[in-house]
């Protein structure tokens, strides 16, 4: 018997080949079953109504966008009756069946990518478009329940900001690229420099709508009307205005609609003959479902993790495994009605869970421990914030700081929202609302792909970092996390020079036929992060720049972030390791994964026991989940306690700015 003072065993860890089939599905499902009751009894909250409305408007307007798109580019395969009944297909699965209902899922702008290529690429071979891409949609169920059973997800702890900043830098230019083309089919003359007019007006208004809403004029309920219904109110009155005077002369393209709840193409019905196919065609759909696994795995899972970002302070577990399996299943419906695969949305998903967010108002001095990660962020207005402090000590040169903000306390998690928006999509499906949406020029249509471009654009972490670059250093506080490294600037430059060349990577190989390939590319930006970028940068230097996506509550699904498990066996705190990767301490306002013993790290705890980890103070927005000795579990938002997050519930990186700046 060994003695009590003889050092404790080693943890083994599992063999890497051997699989425990179904094993994340269950604990998901383990682990969120005890709050399904509550995801529905916690929607009467007031927060539900309005965050209904407006993700109805934030989702509805992109699908009606997309729907043109590939109305045109697929010959009529697809338009908007498709576009919206996708929309309903993902709502209603994820919102009733979900581990995590807040992700909103729809048709996105790579799909649509994916969809006009495969087109692109059959219709010349003569082979029935809708019948192949059904069995691009069945084996896809295949590939997406494998990965589920085999416990694919846990992949996911390796996704931290860098392939999301670089996948949302490519969905924004994506956008920019849609509205130009959208405007460069709409004839000559008049119809043309109208259309130019419109387009670019719509864009002006609608960005100056949520500029408004995110700054400080007027009262605080115009403001969040105006960033909620800014937009959509937009679209209402350029449809109308359009018909005002001499340009009620001007014959401008609208928006192409079919019959209520019928197929846009009126000769066939909502069942797709996929048996009428070649042989050969159902095995040639295997490495086009493969490519679609591929896209799937990485867009969704991102879009869930950004909904789920360490600036929300969610209460409940995620559940990725069968969250993916739940995904397949609504490719493979989508696949034999005849609809556009639908899945995460991108900004949608994390707009939804911050319409959600319940905030207090607090002094300035009461929550200075958020200034200098605040700094860092790219949204939020930022960066017009560091222009007015002193770089000799940071200290603020303007009005006395004796303001108040709203602080996020928690978000209204339950299921009502996300179903409610996709009925009254399924609503839009009726005969006098298309008639309505018919009525919409593409001129409009194009703003909208102009304004969701800008947006994202400006919420992206890359453009953080280009802003932090291009300021004058001069304004720029010493406190500024990017400022601490020992290396200077020129990490910085790396760091986004690498992230614009994988941009450009990706966005050069969509404009050709191997568009269809593009998934591959961007699913290897998880391997360079991991693996290639700790050897070109320190580990000091990669916690600055980079940052998880989501909170280790949320990512214990998984297994937990990268590097944590590994952080909290190290020796030395903040030690910063050259090759490690790891985030580590960079003694500034950076994001570091806790190394106090009494937070959870699930290599030291089954599984079975994090379903009583939901329990929170209730006193700020990050949830951190401390172990206690009776095996029980509560909740701390003291920043003192992990380097984490800071008192409002943001990451010090500048990263983070890619949600950070959302709706």
């Amino acid at each position: 018997m060994a003695s009590s003072s003889s050092p404790p065993a080693a943890t083994s860890r599992p063999a890497w080949w051997k699989v425990h089939l179904f094993r994340g599905m269950a604990n998901d499902v383990r682990r969120r079953a005890p709050f399904y009751m509550s995801d529905w009894a916690d929607a009467w909250d007031y927060r539900v109504v309005p965050a209904t409305v407006y993700m109805y408007f934030a989702n509805i307007l992109p699908a009606l966008a997309f729907s043109l798109d590939m109305f045109t580019k697929t010959h009529m395969q697809y338009g908007v009756n498709e576009v919206l009944l996708a929309s309903v297909l993902g709502a209603v699965v994820f919102a009733v069946l979900a581990c995590q209902p807040l992700v909103i899922v729809g048709v996105t702008g790579p799909i649509t990518v994916f969809n006009y290529t495969v087109y692109d690429i059959i219709a010349p071979r003569g082979t029935n478009y809708l019948a192949f891409m059904c069995w691009i949609g069945l084996w896809s169920l295949v590939f997406h329940w494998a990965l589920a059973m085999t416990n694919a997800c846990d992949a996911l702890k390796y996704v931290t900001r860098f392939p999301c900043d670089i996948f949302g830098f490519y969905v924004a230019f994506i956008y920019l690229q849609k509205g130009i083309q959208v405007l460069s089919r709409l004839g000559d003359a008049e119809p043309f420099y109208l259309s130019i007019f419109i387009g670019l007006v719509v864009f002006a208004v609608a960005y100056i709508c949520g500029e408004m809403g995110r700054g400080s004029l007027f009262t605080h309920p115009v403001r969040v009307f105006l960033k909620d219904y800014g937009t959509p109110l937009t679209v209402v009155f350029f449809t109308g205005f359009v018909h005002i005077g001499r340009m009620r002369q001007v014959s401008l393209e609208v928006l192409p609609t079919g019959i209520a709840f019928e197929p846009t193409d009126a000769v066939r019905s909502w069942l797709v003959r996929f048996w009428n196919i070649r042989v050969g065609d159902v095995f040639l759909a295997i490495p086009f479902a493969v490519l679609l696994t591929i896209l799937f795995y990485f867009d969704h899972n991102v879009s869930s993790l950004i909904a789920q970002g360490t600036e929300f302070p969610l209460r409940k577990p995620a559940g990725f495994h069968w969250d993916l399996f739940l995904l397949g299943l609504t490719t493979g419906v989508a696949g034999i009605l005849g609809l556009p695969f639908p899945n995460g949305l991108i900004p949608q998903a994390p707009f939804h869970t911050e319409s959600l967010c319940v905030t207090e108002l607090v002094k300035d001095d009461e929550d200075k421990a958020a200034t200098p990660a605040s700094m860092a962020t790219g949204g939020g207005g930022s960066a017009g914030s560091a222009g007015s402090a002193d770089d000799e000590g940071g200290e603020f040169k303007g009005h006395p700081r004796n303001t108040v903000h709203a602080r996020v306390t928690h978000v209204v998690e339950q299921r009502a929202s996300n179903l409610a928006q996709g009925l009254l999509t399924l609503g839009t499906m009726t005969g006098p609302l298309l008639v309505v949406i018919h009525l919409i020029p593409q001129a409009v249509l194009a703003g909208l792909f102009f304004v969701m471009g800008v947006q994202a654009l400006e919420a992206n972490g890359i453009t953080a970092k280009l802003l932090f670059l291009f300021r004058d250093r001069s304004l720029t506080p010493r406190s500024h996390p990017l400022k601490q490294l020992t290396r200077g600037q020129w990490p910085v430059w790396a760091f986004v020079a690498i992230e614009l060349v994988a941009f450009g990577a990706t966005f050069a190989i969509t404009q050709t036929i191997a568009a269809v390939g593009f998934p591959v590319f961007i699913l290897l930006l998880i391997p360079v992060r991991a693996w290639l970028l700790p050897r070109v940068f320190t580990g000091e230097e990669l916690a600055a720049l980079d940052a998880p996506t989501a909170s280790p509550f949320t990512m214990e699904s998984v297994g937990g972030n990268y590097g944590q498990g590994e952080t909290q066996r190290q020796p030395k705190k903040g030690q910063a390791r050259g090759r490690s990767g790891l985030f580590v301490s960079s003694g500034a306002a950076t994001v570091v994964p806790s190394e106090d013993p009494s937070t959870v790290n699930v290599r030291q705890r089954s599984r079975e026991d994090l379903a009583e980890l939901g329990e929170s103070s209730g006193e700020s927005g990050p949830v951190v989940i401390e172990m206690q000795p009776t095996g029980g579990a509560a909740a701390a938002a003291s920043p003192s306690r992990t380097g984490m997050h800071n008192r409002r519930g943001q990451q010090g990186s500048v990263s983070n700015g890619s949600v950070s700046r959302g709706r």
